[in-house]
């Protein structure tokens, strides 16, 4: 009899400037329309919540998180592809959610591709549900797609 082997341990940390060549290839392998290295290290710089997923001392998948004014925004949230369906974009998911709930965020949004069933799975399972659309929000191969907007309420513990 085969036991299946374990996953490695993963953690997740603040990304820092030494993990952008890492997150900037992992965009690129997961998009048509990767955000650039420069976009990633703006959002550092800008003190955004940027976090990394490190699975084996190498950047497995990242998040960005923007948080003001009693809100979150999920700018982005990607598993590296050669990690997805093992539920890592899951762990990053609820890090976000306890760091927006952490910052006594009321609701938190993000845009998705509607062509992107994974992540909307996701997101349903975790309680975010579509509020609009944005018409031709993403660049696409021919012309542009459209994003749905979720949301989700969060409960502020007092």
């Amino acid at each position: 009899m085969i036991t299946p082997m374990a996953e490695p341990p993963v953690t997740i940390r603040e990304m820092n400037h030494d993990d952008l060549s890492m997150v900037s290839d992992i965009e690129r392998r997961s998009y048509e329309f990767p955000w650039s290295h420069g976009v990633f290290r703006d959002c550092l710089i800008a003190g955004y919540q940027c976090l990394t997923l490190i699975r084996e001392d190498r950047v497995a998948g990242y998040a960005i998180l923007s948080v003001a004014a009693g809100e979150a925004h999920i700018l982005n949230l990607c598993v590296d592809p050669e990690f997805r369906a093992r539920g890592y974009g899951e762990r990053v998911l609820d890090e976000l959610l306890y760091r927006a709930r952490s910052a006594s965020v009321r609701e938190i949004f993000l845009e998705v591709r509607p062509s992107n069933e994974a992540a909307l799975s996701l997101y349903r399972k975790k309680g975010f549900h579509k509020i609009a659309a944005r018409p031709a929000y993403y660049q696409a191969n021919e012309g542009r797609e459209d994003a749905a907007v979720l949301a989700k309420k969060l409960v502020v513990d007092r």
